[in-house]
């Protein structure tokens, strides 16, 4: 009975502590909890009243630095720029303007081309970093993306430069023209055909400068203002009409089929224009006792139906290496036959606008030798409307994105 006795007694002691030491170690637990750590002395409480408000609502990536150059508050834009990594500025040379910030106070800016993130091409990141104290102890720095802004203004430049040269062409031969029919004016036959050049000149003038004016028209006009529902038949119709010259010279049979009354909504002007170039350079690129088919039909696709107007030639085809950059402004295939023709490289590159503008695309299939066909997507009417917003990204010189949809069959040539 002793020993049974003292074995209870010492059970009971032990379960006794047991019960001391956990209720020690749950004390202990919550005090832990309740102590201000690292992280929350460095957040809200040090910034000065407002300033996080501030930083909220700054289109500028924001990034707050303390004594020890550790992160205190970042905004979301600064992570997805790559600026902060681990709770550390990740860009060397801006901690550094950080750091002598810190020690005179005074306000420091710089651009810096940054190595994109989660590409292999080397891209590089155009910002422009500014530099501030922030009290007695923190430094605040503002990054802000130039690489858009650099984009279009490199287009921009190249658009200027090439309508400076585009322009000087048919000017220059006017000017060389003109003083060819003074020197032969007693020669009929030389001033005849020089008369004949100076037309075609002018002409080719002429195209460019109202080509001109229809790309900045419908970069700066909203089409869907003034947007009715547009039958496929009449823009087909039309645009056969006003290529039926260029193509009977050329003995070349223009052919459509595809579901007759389809609709689409947009401006009626644009369409017409869009779908006329798309033929007309398909008459242009054609040889001799060719066809030219132009087909419409439509097609299922998750944001509605889509309809789809294809124009298919038997030309000389395009290159995988011109497709990415047929789109692009006064970019030509052949610049010979583009001086033959008349053409000023700007009908495909508003026949991408048109299209975006519409919240469609224009896709191209192309093999050398055998012909192109060139397929305008654009909404049906009716769906067209509850559509989301188009893809006004009009600066875009790398083409048309992927189709999710097939490429019309090649052509057959005819024999």
């Amino acid at each position: 009975m002793d020993v049974n006795a003292a074995v209870a007694a010492v059970a009971a002691i032990a379960g006794a502590l047991t019960g001391v030491i956990a209720m020690l170690a749950f004390r202990f637990s919550e005090r832990e909890q309740k102590r201000p750590t690292r992280t929350s002395l460095h957040t809200d409480p040090v910034l000065p009243p407002g300033v996080d408000t501030v930083l909220s609502v700054l289109r500028s990536s924001a990034v707050v630095l303390d004594e020890a150059d550790g992160v205190v508050k970042a905004s979301s834009a600064a992570y997805a720029l790559g600026l902060v990594r681990g709770g550390k500025l990740a860009v060397e040379p801006m901690l550094q303007m950080a750091r002598d910030t810190r020690r005179d106070g005074e306000i420091r800016q710089v651009e810096l081309d940054l190595p994109r993130r989660g590409t292999g091409r080397g891209e590089a990141l155009a910002v422009s970093a500014r530099v501030a104290p922030l009290g007695s102890r923190l430094v605040l720095l503002l990054v802000e993306d130039l690489t858009e802004a650099r984009r279009i203004e490199a287009v921009r430049r190249d658009f200027v430069a090439n309508v400076s040269h585009e322009l000087k062409t048919p000017v220059g031969a006017l000017s060389l023209l003109s003083e060819a029919v003074m020197d032969a004016h007693d020669d009929p036959e030389a001033v005849t055909r020089f008369a004949g050049r100076m037309q075609i000149e002018a002409t080719r003038l002429t195209n460019l400068v109202q080509e001109l004016i229809d790309l900045s028209r419908v970069q700066n006009d909203d089409p869907l203002e003034d947007a009715e529902p547009v039958r496929i038949d009449e823009l087909v119709a039309e645009a056969i009409d006003r290529c039926r010259h260029q193509a009977g010279t050329k003995n070349i049979t223009m052919a459509a089929g595809g579901t007759a009354d389809l609709r689409i909504w947009g401006n009626r002007g644009q369409l017409a224009a869009a779908l006329g170039n798309l033929v007309e350079n398909a008459v242009n690129y054609s040889p001799a006792r060719t066809r030219v088919g132009i087909a419409a039909r439509r097609v299922t696709a998750p944001g509605g139906d889509l309809i789809e107007i294809a124009v298919t030639d038997q030309g000389i085809g395009i290159s995988d290496k011109d497709k990415e950059r047929i789109f692009e402004r006064f970019y030509r295939v052949d610049p010979a036959r583009s001086r033959q023709t008349g053409g000023t490289g700007l009908g495909l590159a508003i026949v991408k606008h048109v299209a975006a503008s519409h919240a469609g695309e224009v896709t191209v299939w192309s093999s050398e030798g055998q012909g192109s066909t060139f397929t305008l997507r654009l909404p049906e009417a009716g769906a067209a409307r509850d559509r989301a917003q188009p893809n006004t990204d009009l600066d875009d010189e790398d083409g048309p994105d992927p189709s999710p949809y097939e490429p019309l069959p090649a052509p057959e040539v005819l024999p």
